[in-house]
């Protein structure tokens, strides 16, 4: 479920698509996510473009960098789509809850393994933050984490908007924590932390 809106925004203007969670046809079928035709006749997954469908799409899209700020990750279709931006040659860069990075289903370790920075707070407090930086363009951001539960269970919202300016506002907040998150790296292969 969503909806498609363009509004002025000081001078420029805001392409946005709002996505509504949880998705209540289930969770999308790989072969549907891929663009082809599922061949299996009793195929219990999704066949329809999905709030997560469109939001995996928008990730499939970038294509120079992609900086992602989410508190927790354990959604694999979308961890499936961060590291493929990056196998593809997109800079990605992703920061998130230290607890939340050693929690139970977490995806960081197979994102820091792909050979993606990976990099957390370290304080009591949560980084609770839920968004994404498409190409220093389209911001991808809501009260959504990124997980199986928020996708299926969930009543929650995400505002894809394609507006540079507004995404550079978010941009200058995730290279402040990128800055200052510097010596909590998240280990990939092995655990021998990333440096980017």
């Amino acid at each position: 479920m969503g909806a498609c809106f363009s509004s002025p925004t000081g001078g420029g203007s805001t392409d946005a698509e709002v996505l509504f969670f949880p998705d209540a046809a289930g969770m999308p079928c790989r072969q549907h996510l891929a663009g082809k035709e599922c061949r299996r006749a009793n195929c219990t997954y999704a066949h329809a473009d999905t709030s997560l469908v469109k939001l995996l799409r928008r990730i499939d899209a970038a294509s120079k960098t992609l900086d992602v700020c989410v508190f927790t990750i354990t959604c694999n279709e979308i961890a499936d789509a961060v590291v493929r931006a990056h196998e593809r040659g997109v800079k990605v860069r992703v920061i998130s809850d230290d607890e939340q990075a050693h929690s139970t289903g977490s995806d960081l370790r197979a994102i820091a393994d792909a050979g993606i920075p990976v990099r957390t707070d370290a304080a009591s407090t949560h980084m609770h933050h839920k968004f994404a930086i498409v190409d220093g363009a389209t911001l991808i951001n809501g009260s959504f984490n990124w997980t199986r539960q928020a996708v299926l269970g969930n009543q929650e919202n995400v505002v894809i908007a394609r507006d540079a300016k507004l995404a550079g506002v978010f941009a200058k907040e995730f290279d402040s924590m990128w800055g200052k998150f510097r010596g909590n790296e998240y280990g990939g292969r092995g655990g021998g932390g990333n440096r980017a």
